[in-house]
């Protein structure tokens, strides 16, 4: 769980890391610098029924939610495959308060520029789990697949996806996100307006607030090694950053959002 700290006069902030332990906040265990060992005990737990699972699905589910909840349908990485108004939704009551909400289309420089969407309320949480530098966002939406129907658009001219080594490896460079803004929004002119004509008064054109935050990094790895508790059971070394859902040792690098539910233990 990732938290910021902002200075309003600049609209920077310094961001800062929280542990969800046995399903609760908890502050990190461990600072930066300090030797760091984490050991998994071999146990998973679904982290949505609690249930013991062999094998994790969907970063932390076990199989039989993972075929039942909406939150791991395809739908979740593709929201314009959304397929609610067609009765086929694993969870209606799910969707009503996760999915027809505000979302945000926003700009992001993480690996560099992307594009993506997100629950109002994620912000500026989503952004700080991309390990973007930078965050400006474009359009307010009344629902999920209205946003995922924008975001294709945009997708056309640029990327919507973070190139994760690139973002181990060092800071983003600064980009003119307002410059870009205004690019998309004339490359897109077209598609745009067929989305609003299609949705009208569901769609809001966001004013040019941008936000900037710094990670706590030491020091960026110059060659990125990715451990995998599935191959490696424990992993050790010195803490030199934490960006986005991973930490950064001296000796490589974990996804701890790849392994939720598994039963670790930290010294």
């Amino acid at each position: 769980k990732t938290h910021s700290v902002t200075d309003q006069s600049t609209r920077k902030a310094n961001v800062e890391y929280k542990f969800i332990l046995d399903r609760s906040e908890t502050d990190l265990p461990f600072v930066l610098g300090q030797e760091l060992e984490i050991e998994w005990t071999g146990n998973i737990f679904c982290t949505s029924c609690g249930a013991k699972t062999p094998k994790s699905y969907s970063q932390g589910h076990c199989f039989k939610c993972f075929k039942t909840k909406a939150e791991c349908d395809l739908c979740i990485m593709k929201p314009e495959t959304c397929h609610y108004h067609l009765g086929t939704c694993r969870e209606p009551d799910w969707a009503d308060s996760h999915c027809f909400m505000p979302h945000v289309v926003y700009l992001a420089n993480s690996s560099g520029i992307k594009v993506g969407i997100t629950r109002k309320t994620q912000i500026p949480t989503r952004w700080l789990d991309q390990g973007a530098m930078q965050a400006l966002p474009i359009f307010e939406v009344a629902n999920r697949r209205l946003a995922g129907l924008i975001e294709v658009a945009i997708a056309q001219h640029i990327p919507d996806k973070t190139q994760w080594q690139r973002l181990l490896k060092a800071d983003a460079e600064a980009l003119d996100l307002l410059a870009i803004k205004a690019d998309v929004l004339s490359l897109c002119q077209v598609e745009l307006a067929e989305i609003a004509n299609q949705y009208p008064q569901q769609i809001r054109l966001l004013d040019n607030q941008s936000y900037d935050f710094n990670f706590p990094v030491l020091q960026y790895p110059s060659k990125i090694k990715a451990f995998n508790f599935d191959n490696q059971g424990q992993i050790s070394g010195v803490l030199q950053g934490i960006k986005g859902q991973y930490l950064i040792l001296d000796t490589g690098v974990i996804n701890i959002r790849k392994f939720g539910g598994y039963e670790v233990e930290f010294s």
